[in-house]
């Protein structure tokens, strides 16, 4: 999303949007997901999960102050592809949480790989790196087909 808040589109079926270093990003994250992929039920739920465990580690883990974080949505070929960018040089990796229920970390790249179809890290150009996962869409947008994002 471009700093007015119109996505930056990246061809017919991707859209990156753009976003602050700051914890109200990943509900906006969300927010642009339910918007513009025409997901519903279960698939949409699963799919926002994904993208928010995403943009948490990278405002955690990942981009230094004062850097954004891209978060681009693909969808072709009845896969939905999300991918979040940062800045940092720090790679994901998992990590076991602690048996206790109170232990808030841990569980993000479990939770990811046990509800992604397939996920990982690549490099981008420049600085950092871009952490993604795909979801296989069973859900029809509303006009049929594998329609652009919107």
């Amino acid at each position: 999303m471009n700093l007015d808040g119109t996505p930056h589109p990246t061809d017919d079926h991707s859209l990156t949007f753009r976003f602050p270093r700051h914890p109200r990003s990943v509900p906006r994250a969300r927010d642009a997901l339910r918007a513009c992929a025409g997901l519903t039920g279960d698939t949409a739920a699963v799919a926002a999960l994904l993208l928010s465990e995403l943009v948490t580690n990278a405002l955690r883990h990942g981009s230094p102050p004062g850097r954004q974080i891209a978060v681009t949505l693909h969808r072709a070929e009845g896969l939905l592809r999300l991918e979040v960018e940062d800045a940092g040089d720090r790679l994901p990796r998992p990590r076991t949480a602690e048996p206790d229920l109170d232990d808030e970390c841990g569980r993000g790249l479990a939770l990811v790989a046990a509800l992604a179809d397939d996920w990982g890290v690549a490099p981008r150009r420049g600085p950092g790196k871009c952490v993604w996962v795909s979801l296989k869409v069973t859900d029809e947008p509303q006009d049929k087909g594998d329609a652009p994002l919107t």
